[in-house]
């Protein structure tokens, strides 16, 4: 397993939200050295990220620069691993471009998760090239084991990350279809500008219903059919998760309770709670808290992450971690946030 003291990485996206917080967490990592941030194909000039982010003025001096196929020899030869925070289609077609020439890729968007080329279509309306390895391993960081051999691994996406790690203890207990009821912050929307996410214009209010992209991946994940409606929120950051489900005969809040402790023992971003999370709780940190109740032969899950972190760049880096064979949580235990 390759072991450096300094591996050499690159962002893909780096001026968008999840994009800022990779470059902000990977240029504080004892472990990864930020070497290049490139911006949005929308973005023709290099320019300071402080001109975007200006709350990193004197922090941080990376410059963010447009992306130019001309750059591939030279991004293979000075770095290591690539984080891709880009759209859907963008991630689809450069990811086999870079593992063609030898870099290790997360992929931050959906372009990968889903294992069914034919449910990809329907969730996302493209199809995916043929190009790519074979088996991509989707990185749901708890229930993730990495070789260190992998070319390209898909990074989930928040709302599955919430309602995967709450409910995978515990689906043996569960004798019922899962309802889940997630609400989100409007950096979920990513920092392009949108009238239906412009913070005046924001009600809480439920969308996607029935027809949500991260439906089938939170059902792939668990293998078990999930009913998910999410809902958008007039905050900032943050996945708040209630999930509802009939349990098993005799199952009590003590069975419950071991199922969890068992399955994160050892997951030290994972924190079992004594009573319902809050968003506040959770921003600008990396971890999943989790408040499971059983209530009149029903269980019901309380679960919170920051979007942004927990949810995208944290588990990358978490993800990058393993990869590695460094400890899982390294560089990512100290509340931040940039956004």
């Amino acid at each position: 397993m390759e072991q450096s003291k300094s591996i050499p990485c690159a962002v893909f996206g780096a001026s968008g939200y999840s994009g800022v917080e990779l470059v902000w967490l990977l240029h504080n990592h004892p472990q990864f050295s930020l070497e290049y941030a490139f911006s949005s194909g929308a973005r023709e000039d290099a320019e300071p990220i402080a001109s975007l982010y200006p709350q990193l003025a004197g922090q941080l001096d990376v410059i963010l620069q447009p992306w130019h196929s001309n750059l591939l020899s030279q991004l293979s030869q000075q770095v290591r691993v690539v984080f891709l925070a880009l759209p859907h289609e963008a991630s689809a077609e450069i990811a086999p471009v870079l593992v063609n020439a030898g870099l290790l890729v997360f992929d931050l968007s959906g372009a990968f998760r889903l294992r069914d080329p034919l449910v990809h279509q329907q969730a996302y309306g493209f199809e995916r090239s043929a190009n790519v390895p074979e088996t991509i391993p989707y990185g749901l960081a708890e229930w993730t084991t990495l070789s260190g051999t992998e070319q390209l691994i898909a990074v989930p996406g928040c709302y599955p990350t919430v309602a995967s790690l709450a409910l995978k203890p515990v689906l043996s207990l569960i004798d019922s279809v899962p309802m889940i009821n997630a609400v989100s912050g409007v950096s979920g929307a990513g920092r392009k500008a949108a009238i239906q996410t412009s913070f005046c214009e924001v009600s809480l209010a439920a969308y996607g219903v029935a027809t949500h992209r991260h439906q089938p991946e939170i059902a792939q994940t668990i293998g078990h059919d999930v009913i998910f409606v999410p809902h958008l929120g007039n905050f900032k950051r943050g996945i708040l998760a209630t999930i509802y489900a009939r349990l098993k005969s005799d199952v009590s809040q003590a069975t419950i309770d071991a199922a969890y402790q068992q399955a994160y023992a050892t997951a030290p971003l994972i924190r079992l709670r004594q009573q319902p999370p809050a968003i506040g709780d959770v921003v600008g940190t990396a971890f999943c808290d989790i408040h499971p109740v059983v209530h009149q032969g029903h269980l019901v899950i309380c679960a919170a992450i920051d979007n942004l972190l927990k949810g995208a760049a944290a588990q990358a880096v978490q993800l990058a971690n393993q990869y590695f064979a460094f400890d899982s949580a390294l560089g990512l235990q100290q509340r931040g946030g940039v956004v």
